[in-house]
C-alpha cells in the first residue's frame, strides 16, 4: 500500500502579461482562472513547474 504525496496549488495572480512559457506552465498545472485550485502528485517535474511560476501561485 503506497500513498503518493500530493501538492495543492491555487492561482493567485493572472498570467496575462507574462511570458508565453509561463502561461503554458500555468495551463500544464491544470489551473485556469484566478483562485482555481489543482491537486497534483508531488514529483520533481511538478516542483520545477512550481518554482518557475512561484510568483503566480500559492501552495496550499
Amino acid at each position: 500500500m503506497t500513498t503518493q504525496l500530493t501538492v495543492k496549488l491555487q492561482l493567485v495572480r493572472s498570467p496575462i502579461g507574462c511570458k508565453e512559457s509561463h502561461r503554458a506552465t500555468v495551463r500544464g498545472l491544470g489551473l485556469r482562472k484566478v483562485n482555481s485550485t489543482s491537486e497534483l502528485v508531488d514529483s520533481p517535474a511538478v516542483r520545477g513547474m512550481i518554482n518557475k511560476i512561484s510568483y503566480l501561485i500559492k501552495v496550499l
